[in-house]
């Protein structure tokens, strides 16, 4: 919030750049592939310092062998190790999804619970992996703070704040609870498209009117459309073509073309490398680090 601007019109220029993303990506959705509570919780906890196409190439295998949380508690833990070995961390997400699986099943009696404060005393699970879980499978309306809502949030100056949690409670006191979880996904889909953590393309920006940090990036409109990623790539222009035009299938579309352009999975699936450990072990809690994923 600029020294100049009123509480009234921050929460006025935050709910229009919504509308302007509303429109840019009306096929905005969960990009972790899920086809239950527990498969989207298990997805989350995997996404941690990884991308969500890494981790939509692992979970098949592992929700094929692994259906539930009963099934999953009492896998061996090498064996998970093996199959998510590709998001790296391997270790250290084994033993959490292990643990946590057991804890549905001795507390929850197998199934995944609704609620935030339920969620939050599960292994691996904090407030951004709750809100993912709930929004997105219980209709309960929440802020996402991923690496990429925590960046926008600044540049669009709805927030001062580093701290997910603050950060959270500041824009949830700008928009309509009805709006928190499409919000998260519009706002996610603007971060790994347009504005880049390195060099946003400010010239290519749809809200770019509305930001007062435009200019951090590139503005010339050429080179900023040289810089977007996906379907708003040069050259993708049939696929964001189909993805307006089928919006209801937009997970469908993403995931045929994310089984042709991405290779097999392998290696760490860690952008990087100096985070990473070579046993698979996690330095720092897990939920800091799933909220600092770039993908």
């Amino acid at each position: 919030m600029s020294p100049d601007e009123s509480s009234l019109a921050l929460k006025r220029r935050a709910r229009k750049i919504n509308r302007v993303l509303a429109e840019a990506y009306p096929y905005a959705h969960a990009e972790l592939d899920f086809r239950s509570p527990f498969e989207l919780l298990v997805a989350t906890v995997l996404s941690a310092q990884t991308t969500d196409v890494r981790v939509n190439q692992v979970t098949p295998v592992l929700f094929a062998r692994y259906p539930d949380a009963r099934a999953l508690s009492e896998a061996e833990l090498a064996d998970i190790e093996e199959i998510i070995r590709p998001t790296g961390f391997f270790r250290a997400k084994a033993r959490s999804l292990h643990t946590l699986a057991g804890k549905v099943v001795d507390e929850f009696d197998g199934v995944v619970p609704g609620t935030l404060a339920e969620l939050v005393t599960l292994p691996g699970v904090g407030r951004k992996t709750a809100n993912v879980v709930l929004g997105n499978v219980f209709g309960v309306p929440g802020i996402t703070v991923d690496t990429h809502f925590g960046r926008l949030a600044k540049r669009f100056g709805w927030t001062a704040s580093d701290d997910p949690v603050v950060v959270e409670r500041d824009v949830m006191e700008l928009f309509e609870p009805r709006d928190w979880t499409m919000l998260s996904h519009r706002v996610v889909f603007h971060g790994r498209r347009v504005c880049l953590a390195r060099k946003p393309a400010c010239g290519a920006c749809a809200v770019a009117a509305l930001c007062p940090s435009y200019g951090e990036g590139e503005t010339d409109p050429e080179k900023a459309r040289r810089l977007l990623r996906f379907e708003l790539a040069p050259g993708k222009e049939a696929l964001h073509a189909e993805l307006v035009a089928n919006t209801a299938l937009a997970a469908e579309i993403r995931q045929r073309t994310e089984t042709f352009a991405s290779g097999p999975a392998t290696g760490s699936g860690v952008r990087d490398a100096s985070t990473s450990q070579a046993d698979g072990t996690l330095a720092v809690g897990s939920e800091p680090l799933a909220a600092g994923a770039e993908s």
